[in-house]
């Protein structure tokens, strides 16, 4: 399944829609560029799971779990950017038998963590929506990072794996 997010709104509101969706044991692994919405996209499967928040980045302790707030599983938020093995995510002792875990930079590292998951590649053209700058006298660096920060839309592919999405939206063909 491809899917157009023109703004980090749409993709935070997709994040809900999925997390409506998502139940106990679900495995969500997120793949994309530094600044594609990785942590948006999670902050919307945390909302519409009813989960505790805030729901930010996990860079620097690696894993936070959010307990659920309706009674439905926790939200476990994993960033996996800085590990270098398998060994060293399963050294994190995460429960992906009792809660939903979200991976961020998590592809190749959890092959063998379950027999079904959805993987979520976010493609972010650069530039998209920015007017092509040009160079003069008045142009200074907080224009240069405004247009950094641009809410630019961006692709997402969702492809189910394993027999929990076969038959779903997320599985492409019969």
């Amino acid at each position: 399944m491809r899917l157009e997010v023109p703004t980090a709104e749409d993709m935070e509101t997709f994040g809900r829609e999925l997390g409506g969706v998502l139940r106990t044991g679900d495995l969500v692994v997120l793949t994309g560029p530094l600044g594609a919405g990785k942590t948006t996209l999670t902050r919307g499967i945390g909302a519409g799971l009813g989960v505790r928040g805030p729901v930010q980045s996990p860079t620097f302790v690696l894993a936070r779990t959010h307990p659920s707030l309706v009674g439905g599983p926790p939200l476990v938020h994993v960033d996996a950017y800085r590990l270098g093995s398998a060994a060293q995510l399963d050294d994190l002792d995460l429960d992906f038998d009792h809660a939903v875990v979200v991976a961020e930079w998590g592809a190749g590292l959890l092959d063998d963590v379950s027999e079904s998951w959805l993987e979520i590649t976010i493609d972010r053209p650069t530039g998209a929506s920015a007017a092509t700058p040009t160079l003069d006298d008045d142009d200074d660096d907080d224009d240069d990072e405004d247009e950094l920060e641009a809410d630019e839309p961006r692709t997402l592919t969702v492809t189910g794996h394993g027999r929990r999405w076969a038959g779903t939206a997320y599985v492409d063909g019969p």
